[in-house]
Parts: C-alpha cells; structure tokens; sequence
C-alpha cells in the first residue's frame, strides 16, 4: 500500500544535499530527545506513541458516544479554541463533500459546527438564530473551562440548548472533553452528569488531534477514526528511527538547512480546495511550536490554482526569503471530464476528454517549476488520496517533524509563552477581578 512520501530534490539550488545531510545528527538528536523525553518540554510528549497506545477501548467508546449523539441531534456543536478545534476542522473539510451544507437528501449526515473559535458577535448570534427549534447537541472542549472565547461560546449554547429541551435532557447531549481531575468544566460535568473524555496532561493542544478532542468531532461527522489512527500508526513506526529513510527527518532537516540559508518564510500549498484547513492546523502547530525566542520560520498557505490569482504575482517575483512545502494528492477520489463543445469559443477543445484532475495536476507542475526557476524552493509532499487513512499519515508526519525541527531550531516546541500576552492585556481592559493593578497600568498606557 502506497504511502506519504517527501521530495526535496526541488531545493538543491538552494542548499545542496551535503548541506541537508550535515544536519542529521541534530536530527537524530532531536528523535533521541523525543523518544527518552530528554528534551525540554517533555511533560508534553504524550503524543509521541499515542496513535500505538490508543486502546481499542476507548475508539469504541468514541464511536459509541457519536452515534448516540447523531442519534440525537442534526447539529453538533464543537466549542473549543485552537488545538481544540483546528483538528477536528482540517480533517471534517478533507473528507466532507465540498457542498454538504446545502444537501437536503436522506443521507445528509448529522452536521458538526463550530464555536468558541472566535468571540464573534455576529457568528455567535447567527449560530443560536440557526438552531433554534433545532435537535442540536454540544461538544465542549476546555481543560479548564475558563478559556474566555470558548467559555463564552459554550455558557450561551448551553444556556440555550436548557431553555430549548430542558436541564435533564440537555445533560444527555453535552459532551465535557476535560481534564480528569481538575478545573471548572470539570466540576460542572461530574454535577451535570455530561458524559467525558480526558484531555491528557502529557499532550498540548496543537497535538490533540488524534485525542477524542479530534477523534469525537470527526467520528459523529461522519467519517472512520480507526481509519485516521491506523494510518498514523504506519506514520509513527516509519518516523521511530533517525535515518534518511524517515520522512520527518528528511523535512525537519531540509526546511531548518533552508531557514540558515536565509529562508524564513514557508508556505504550505495544496491543489485541494479541501485542504484550506489542513494548512490552518499545520500554521498553528509550526507557528506556535517555533515562533519563540526571536527565531522561527514564519508559516503561511495557500490554496492553488485559486491563490496563483491573488499571490502568485508575489510568490514568482517578491522577495527570495521564501520557501514552498507542496501537499500533492495523486488520486482524486471523483471523476470529471471536460466535454466538447462545437463552438469552441472559450478554446478549451483541446482539453477535451481530459479529467479535470489532469488539468489540476498540469498546473501544479508548471508551477511548482516556475517558482523553482523563480528562486523558490520547493518541498513535495506526496500522499495517495485524500481519505481518513492518508490524513492520519500527514497528521503524525508533520507532528513528528514539528518536534525534530523545533529541538534543531533550538527552542522548546511545546510551550507557548507568547500565547498569554494579549490575554493579560484583555482581561486588564475588560478589568477582570484579580486585574486591578494591570488595569489601571494599561488604560493609563492608552491614555
């Protein structure tokens, strides 16, 4: 069976391949500290062998709790923030259809939303307004329960769903994901009686995907969470040894050789229109892994052919501080051919009988070499087909680079310092207690 596979060979008028493979002993430095949690950071390591210890227990009692909450609901809300939505969001738009939304038919799956992304007024309004008289359900993701955009989201949904059905039957379909001990979500669910799911201390949000945080939205959108860790699980025993056989290490040290050869912007491209939230979870887990210290390569993306329209003039001629990782899915999952027409008048005959995905495929390799020609290194990221499978592959993949990259980089990937800045200064203005002093400090500030 075919797997992920990573070309690099498109950045060696950059960096050369001696220059890469200097940089396999920091590589396999790094595995050391990921494997033996060395490293620092390694209270957050939990991930590193999650997709092999996830027991087969809990995968069924997922899929257990996704069922009854389709069972009972046409919308499930998923209320978190961050690692605790982006996840969940990649994979629910890789696998869904594209117009799902406006589907009427009988096999219109129960939908997943979300909220608690945002602090909205407008999207929040809009939400409550669509499910009014609706059979809705809320998934609640929080360790503490008191992250402010989610605990907003989840105070109004719930306060509605109670008004709507009643306390007792809204407990049923409330879901806690929470810490096992500790926190205000938590004290409410074990008073409620919401069904939970942990949230494990040892694995941070931005790696929470293949936790139920991830696993249960997905699985009552629908789609085969077995699937997604089984193809993780390949990823994680193909990513266990430091040799040029491991595609993590092969990314790791091709992007960091990029970044001292003056690099230090990425942008992660997809030809899928169903990846535009991939590239939202890999910009949170790069970002916030390795944007410390002063250092770290910026992380951005597009969606090609559509943003070729919009960036493409500054990604073949702006300036050369940049480098391209390229997602390739080989086999569409759909068939389209393009037709004839006798008029021909918009020139396109002879495009005829050709697949769409053909053309799409076309574009993506005249591109990929104009940028190359243009200066712009590219990476390639080959996987078989957009399926459950094939994402749980990418998931641990780039996870597992993460880690190797942020240690070779220098910094601590798993803490996020910077995250809690303009969360002091939010809660000073809006003069939450305990906040005085900071309040007074920051409206004198700002005259």
């Amino acid at each position: 069976m075919k797997t992920l596979n990573v070309d690099v060979k498109n950045v060696l008028q950059t960096v050369t391949g001696e220059q890469i493979q200097a940089l396999n002993p920091e590589a396999a430095l790094a595995i050391e500290k990921l494997e033996k949690g060395t490293g620092e950071g390694s209270d957050f390591l939990g991930w590193v062998n999650l997709p092999e210890e996830l027991t087969d227990d809990l995968l069924t009692d997922i899929e257990a709790t996704a069922t009854r909450l389709r069972d009972l609901c046409d919308i499930v809300v998923a209320v978190g923030i961050g690692g605790s939505y982006l996840g969940a969001k990649a994979v629910i738009e890789a696998l869904s259809d594209s117009f799902a939304a406006l589907r009427t038919d009988e096999k219109r799956k129960t939908r997943v939303v979300f909220a608690g992304q945002n602090i909205g007024e407008d999207y929040l309004n809009e939400l409550q307004d669509l499910l009014k008289d609706k059979k809705f359900g809320i998934i609640v993701i929080s360790k503490s329960g008191t992250t402010t955009e989610p605990a907003i989201a989840f105070r109004l949904l719930k306060e509605q769903l109670e008004s709507q059905i009643g306390k007792a039957e809204a407990s049923k379909r409330i879901v806690a994901i929470t810490d096992a001990r500790r926190g205000a979500l938590r004290q409410l669910a074990t008073e409620e009686g919401y069904k939970t799911f942990v949230i494990a201390d040892n694995v941070g949000g931005r790696f929470s995907v293949l936790t139920p945080v991830g696993l249960l939205p997905i699985a009552v959108a629908g789609y085969d969470i077995r699937a997604l860790v089984e193809g993780a699980r390949v990823m994680e025993h193909a990513t266990e040894e430091a040799n040029d056989l491991n595609p993590s290490v092969v990314y790791a040290a091709t992007r960091n050789a990029l970044y001292r050869a003056g690099k230090k912007i990425e942008i992660l491209v997809n030809y899928n229109p169903k990846l535009h939230f991939f590239g939202e979870w890999w910009k949170q887990l790069y970002g916030e892994s390795e944007g410390k210290d002063g250092k770290g390569i910026f992380p951005a993306s597009v969606d090609f052919s559509t943003d070729l329209h919009s960036m493409g003039q500054w990604i073949q001629d702006g300036e050369r501080t940049i480098f391209e990782t390229v997602i390739s899915v080989e086999n569409a999952e759909k068939t389209t051919v393009i037709p004839t027409d006798a008029a021909n008048l918009d020139g396109l005959n002879y495009l005829a009988g050709k697949r769409v995905d053909e053309v799409n495929k076309m574009a993506e390799l005249g591109t990929r070499i104009a940028h190359v020609d243009g200066g712009v290194p590219n990476i390639r990221i080959t996987i078989p087909a957009l399926n459950a499978r094939s994402l749980g592959e990418l998931i641990y993949f780039f996870e597992k680079a993460c880690g190797i990259s942020g240690y070779m980089l220098g910094v601590n990937p798993f803490n996020q310092p910077g995250v809690e800045a303009y969360k002091r200064n939010m809660f000073a203005l809006l003069e939450k207690p305990g906040y005085e002093a900071e309040s007074a400090a920051i409206r004198e500030k700002i005259g």
